[in-house]
């Protein structure tokens, strides 16, 4: 029993970490190095992360500074940033690419709110899922004589509990990051 209860706190916290990973690549204006952080470059014909091949700054609070390790690299990491679905316009000084972060429009923080809040429902239902599965496991154990109804009862009321504080962290972190949006 303490193993379901185990499995369900672990797999809920991975989907609270996807969740905060979904969210920290949905920009808000201000610059963040984490929003580069699923790009990769062909490096040598490898599919290299950004990070990997280049030492990425925040300038201020609108720029991000990408040094490459090679200059050779300066193109193919613009090439990127430009093709990426952020809406990033790079432009190379030197040796050194500097991203300017533009402002959102009110209609485009409307929009990425719809994202945030999707993505919210998202892992609440993948939590959920969690739940019922081991709720199912349990109920499989009592059948099979492994635990008593009132052992399956109790650990199902322990399973809500958890499901709920994750519910809970969820919306806190859906309504941290519609701040950060809203903020101008």
């Amino acid at each position: 029993m303490d193993e379901v209860k185990e499995n369900a706190g672990l797999r809920m916290q991975k989907s609270i970490d996807s969740l905060k990973l979904d969210l920290s690549k949905i920009r808000t204006g201000r610059a963040h190095v984490g929003i580069l952080d699923h790009l990769s470059v062909d490096y040598y014909g490898a599919q290299t992360l950004l990070t990997q091949i280049a030492n990425i700054t925040v300038a201020d609070a609108t720029t991000i500074n990408i040094q490459p390790y090679e200059k050779t690299m300066i193109q193919a990491i613009e090439k990127v940033i430009r093709e990426s679905d952020m809406g990033l316009n790079p432009a190379t000084s030197g040796d050194l690419i500097r991203i300017p972060m533009p402002s959102l429009t009110e209609e485009r923080r409307k929009d990425l709110i719809k994202v945030v809040k999707s993505e919210g429902e998202n892992s609440k239902i993948s939590i959920r899922n969690i739940r019922r599965d081991c709720n199912e496991t349990l109920k499989k154990m009592s059948k099979e004589k492994e635990i008593s109804d009132d052992g399956e009862r109790g650990v199902q009321e322990e399973i809500q509990k958890i499901t709920d504080e994750f519910i809970l962290e969820v919306d806190r972190l859906i309504d941290a990051k519609e701040k950060d949006l809203l903020v101008i």
